[in-house]
């Protein structure tokens, strides 16, 4: 029993354990490109092996998705995927669209349609749920429009400004390029990803293309502090250890 529990304090304490289900805020989106049909997005903690992330561009009516426009769906493969990784999905429209990592897919219900991503008045919405229809979690939200007229966050545990992004107005490509490293943790990066000051673009006059362009998806990286609780588990371990190295040489 002794043994049991020194390795559960010494796992715990290096941070091998099973990771919590995400929740609201912990991705945001980091580009949006209309020209493209792409977007991306970082990971603020730690994204456990096989999570599922849906992305609907149908706007949400405060108790359920309307119709006429397409949901997505991620997996996020075999592996862990670690805080501050930036996803790019490519070509979002095309049958069989790209992602960097993991796998990106169509989800195909009755009403999906237009998998395109519009260059004004679109918001697409980052969820968990039990299907592409049934969200139960919302994590992120970005809009090219007004999130009152083109996609609200009634219910959803969304704020604009926060953990939804609202883009200048008829954006067809805007980047997050604020700073990416430095923090101290990678929930400090919150708040500047969510700052629209951050980020940069075009709003789509004059009909330049970014067909072409590739968003940045350098990862986010911090100077690591271990926790206070990190070294207090590991430093019991350590004693539960020397307490058996005395026992063992007493004998």
């Amino acid at each position: 029993m002794i043994r049991k529990s020194i390795l559960a304090l010494l796992l715990a304490a290096s941070g091998v354990s099973a990771h919590a289900a995400l929740t609201t805020g912990d991705i945001a989106f980091t580009s949006f490109n209309a020209d493209e049909d792409g977007l991306s997005f970082v990971a603020f903690t730690t994204i456990a092996a096989n999570t599922t992330i849906y992305f609907g561009d149908n706007e949400w009516t405060g108790a359920a998705f309307n119709t006429g426009e397409s949901f997505s769906k991620w997996v996020s493969g075999t592996n862990d995927i670690a805080a501050g990784t930036v996803v790019r999905f490519a070509a979002y429209d095309v049958a069989t669209p790209n992602a960097s990592v993991g796998t990106l897919s169509r989800e195909t219900v009755a009403s999906s349609a237009n998998w395109g991503i519009s260059n004004s008045g679109e918001t697409i919405y980052a969820y968990l749920g039990s299907s592409a229809t049934a969200p139960t979690t919302f994590l992120a939200a970005i809009t090219n429009g007004t999130f009152a007229a083109h996609g609200p966050l009634d219910n959803t545990g969304l704020t604009a400004g926060v953990n939804a992004t609202t883009l200048p107005n008829s954006s067809d490509f805007y980047q997050y390029n604020g700073p990416r490293s430095g923090a101290s943790s990678f929930a400090e990066y919150k708040t500047t990803v969510a700052d629209i000051a951050n980020w940069t673009g075009h709003n789509g006059s004059g009909n330049p293309d970014f067909a072409l362009t590739v968003p940045d998806t350098t990862a986010f990286s911090v100077t690591a502090v271990p926790e206070p609780d990190k070294y207090a588990m590991f430093l019991a371990g350590l004693g539960l250890m020397g307490f058996i190295a005395r026992r063992r040489s007493s004998r």
